[in-house]
């Protein structure tokens, strides 16, 4: 997880008033990253066993670490893989790189580890950013010299941060920056039936708009209708990021590609705003939330919550406090998947 930019000031003058949408309604699928940048994280197996406790059916992890790989066989919990951002190149550069990446991490595990996703580049920018797409290709080709094309689906994971334009969400457009090569792999997902992966935090949205996102907004707890754009009423934050990603991807060919929220939450200290009544707040009212889609596309969102635990190896303030567990596998604040 990466800082993320705030909204573009005109956009966040028109996202100003809010209703409380959080109907509990069945998802697709609700998951939670699991992120492993602390000294003190219980043993692989056990993180496993914390999963299956709380009823959490998806996991993403952010490199294929073969502990966790092991600990997940035959439990058909299902799984986001990073590549990892440093093997984006020989993977780019080398299609045998890509075959032996392949047969190392997901032919040796697969079917016993539920492998759903792979994500080839986590929120990439600068130069990174063209490797992207060759990277992508070449770990399809080699699931497809496997069999295994149709059954784990490629991708890459980006932030909010690749919309020059939000609003109102049909307006939604990629930067020009982003669009340089976002156009190519949002036309390769399409292609190859796969979705984007996306970041989604209202929560930068909103610590860096204070004065023009009201709190409530942000936590999906406001009380009357943000945004009419055309027939599409919107009623929180989230939904609004989400549509104009949808918005954008349309602009470019890919009108027929979804969107799985890799990661989205909320910080319970460490910085502004960041307590454990809102982390809790908009986690769980994202759990009920996402179930019906959003005002665009009433599809369910598979949803990823950034964290399983807090991580003190990661910057001081809010980047140790998005776990919804401490290591000691004590919840930071109650919380339902059902």
């Amino acid at each position: 997880m990466a800082q993320r930019d705030a909204v573009p000031m005109v956009t966040v003058l028109a996202l100003l008033i809010g209703v409380l949408a959080t109907f509990p309604t069945s998802v697709r699928s609700i998951g939670v990253c699991y992120g492993m940048n602390g000294n003190n994280l219980p043993s692989k197996a056990d993180v496993v066993k914390l999963y299956q406790s709380n009823g959490i059916t998806a996991m993403r992890i952010y490199d294929p670490d073969s502990a966790t790989l092991t600990a997940l066989k035959g439990t058909n919990i299902k799984l986001i893989m990073d590549v990892g951002n440093s093997n984006l190149g020989s993977l780019a550069s080398s299609s045998s790189a890509a075959a032996s990446w392949v047969k190392n991490n997901v032919q040796a595990y697969y079917p016993s580890v539920s492998i759903k996703y792979i994500a080839v580049g986590n929120e990439v920018t600068g130069s990174d950013t063209s490797k992207i797409l060759p990277a992508m290709k070449n770990i399809y080709s080699a699931l497809s010299s496997a069999g295994l094309q149709n059954s784990i689906k490629v991708s890459t994971a980006v932030s909010t941060a690749v919309i020059g334009t939000s609003y109102p969400p049909s307006k939604g457009a990629f930067s020009s920056d982003a669009s340089s090569y976002m156009t190519s792999i949002v036309q390769y997902l399409s292609q190859i039936g796969a979705p984007l992966l996306a970041n989604v935090y209202p929560y930068f949205s909103y610590v860096g708009n204070k004065g023009s996102i009201s709190l409530d907004y942000a936590l999906f707890t406001s009380s009357s209708t943000v945004v009419t754009d055309g027939s599409n009423k919107y009623q929180n934050l989230f939904d609004a990021m989400v549509d104009a990603l949808y918005s954008a991807m349309e602009k470019v060919g890919g009108s027929n590609v979804g969107i799985v929220i890799s990661e989205s939450g909320w910080p319970s200290a460490g910085g502004d705003s960041a307590t454990v009544s809102n982390a809790q707040r908009y986690n769980q009212n994202l759990i009920n939330h996402v179930g019906k889609g959003t005002p665009k596309k009433s599809t369910a969102l598979e949803t990823y919550i950034f964290a399983m635990f807090n991580e003190n190896q990661k910057t001081a303030g809010i980047e140790q406090n998005w776990g919804l567990f401490y290591p000691n596998k004590q919840p930071v604040y109650s919380i339902s998947f059902k």
